[in-house]
């Protein structure tokens, strides 16, 4: 079957239908799940296009709602073409794009709108739309509800980029109140300054050029006061929030007496913290940097821990990127350098890699990496879930197949990553869009085949 061609089902051994993995024939028409049938129940006709994948394990696509594209305005960094290239390379079928890094950055209606006119016609997969909270735009965040954005992200410390700035308690009371009732959801980078208020210096005069001089610039204690704040918030506004890139165990505890006392709070953590940890972390390997940072072993396994417990929700690439100059290798900075992680390609396989040498089984992939990530950004009426009615999003990989990852392999603008040269199990076999194959074996359908997903408003939104 052709790249591009529009398949009329898809045959495997490996199907997963509920929480099993069976033999199956999944029918799709006009870009949705028709039927999944057994296939001694599946007739097609001679002109309907079949594509058996054999023994891969078909399965809902990836929706990665973390994802930073930064473009307008840092394109340099990534873009829409490359980035969501990258995604269907990586088995991922929806992205939602981060309202920060771009210029100008998603936190009115006219520069959601600019966004829009930007990606138009550069999307191999289907992309949503995160909006952001700063000082001041409060009236803004009704009119882009209305637009279609999933939600909207805020940091409450320096987000690393000038035009996003960090938002104080008056700033988010005031946002609050306009998304009280809308069934919004608010995401925050919660990392404070608390430790410097509070006389804890940074670690000058350590050398920079070592990651424990970084990672103790940022201690968990950092997460721990944020989300603090965040409970508060939450149980106060009864506003759904969500805690993006949990990178400590600690705040854990607070998370869940949260829960317990009716706060509709979600949290996500990261492949890097999974995958990753700070005690093999080089000298001057700044590629490594992320915020908040990668912290020990023995955290990276309470991670592992919580994720199985149900105390985290879900699992995203927080893929950031940026140009190699401004991962200062030559000087090896962790202080100076650019912090984040690219993984878009690789989240499934990393995910798979660790997860399955802990008990982890293939619904938990699509619970963490699909159907709640789809919830999160409301878009899980359509997406995340292999049942009639859905987008026809699959991922087609094998999972016991091993591969390694090398720069030739990568799709991202920059092939920048800390995970250059490592081997990774799960390979991405095909991707298949709303019933397009736009992926498969190394090659892309050349025309971008993905849409804008614009969120519809929606009101008593459940929790997950």
């Amino acid at each position: 079957m052709e790249l591009g061609s529009t398949v009329s089902a898809v045959r495997s051994n490996r199907v997963l239908v509920g929480d099993e993995v069976r033999p199956a024939v999944i029918v799709i028409k006009d870009g949705k799940i028709h039927q999944i049938l057994s296939d001694g129940a599946f007739s097609g006709d001679a002109a309907c296009e079949v594509l058996d994948v054999g023994d891969s394990v078909v399965m809902p696509g990836i929706v990665d709602c973390h994802v930073h594209v930064n473009e307008p305005g840092r394109t340099s960094w990534e873009g829409f073409w490359t980035a969501t290239r990258a995604a269907a390379a990586g088995g991922v079928t929806t992205i939602v794009d981060m309202p920060l890094n771009s210029i100008p950055p998603t936190t009115t209606l006219a520069n959601f709108h600019e966004k829009l006119r930007e990606a138009t016609g550069k999307c191999f997969v289907d992309t949503a739309f995160w909006g952001g909270v700063i000082p001041g735009n409060q009236l803004e965040l009704q009119p882009m509800i209305q637009a279609g954005v999933a939600g909207f992200k805020c940091f409450l410390i320096h987000s690393g980029v000038d035009e996003f700035p960090h938002v104080t308690d008056c700033d988010l009371h005031a946002a609050m109140k306009q998304l009280q009732g809308t069934g919004s959801v608010l995401l925050f980078h919660a990392e404070t300054d608390f430790v410097l208020e509070n006389g804890c210096p940074h670690p000058f005069g350590v050398d920079p050029g070592l990651y424990s001089t970084f990672l103790q610039s940022r201690p968990d204690v950092m997460e721990i006061e944020a989300i603090r704040t965040v409970t508060e918030l939450c149980l106060e506004f009864k506003v759904r929030c969500h805690i993006v890139h949990l990178s400590s165990a600690k705040p854990l505890k607070l998370i869940q007496e949260a829960r317990q006392a009716g706060a509709p709070l979600t949290v996500e953590t990261t492949h890097h913290y999974l995958s990753l940890c700070a005690e093999d972390i080089p000298a001057g390997a700044t590629q490594f940097k992320c915020c908040p940072p990668i912290r020990g072993s023995i955290n990276k396994e309470q991670l592992w821990s919580a994720l199985k417990a149900g105390q985290i929700d879900m699992v995203v690439s927080d893929h950031s990127p940026c140009t190699p100059d401004l991962k200062k290798l030559d000087s090896g900075d962790f202080m100076q350098a650019w912090g984040g992680i690219s993984s878009l390609q690789f989240g499934l396989p990393l995910f798979w890699t660790s997860a399955s040498q802990r008990g982890f089984q293939l619904p938990d992939v699509v619970t963490l990496l699909s159907r709640r990530t789809a919830q999160l950004c409301r878009l899980d009426d359509r997406k995340g879930s292999l049942a009639p009615g859905y987008d026809a999003d699959l991922v087609i990989w094998d999972p016991e197949r091993e591969f390694e990852i090398k720069e030739t392999s990568i799709h991202h603008k920059n092939k920048l990553t800390p995970y250059l040269g490592i081997t990774l199990k799960g390979a991405v076999c095909a991707t298949v869009v709303r019933g397009r194959l736009v992926y498969r074996d190394g090659s892309f359908w050349p025309e971008p085949l993905g849409k804008h997903l614009l969120v519809p408003q929606r009101t008593n939104q459940a929790q997950l």
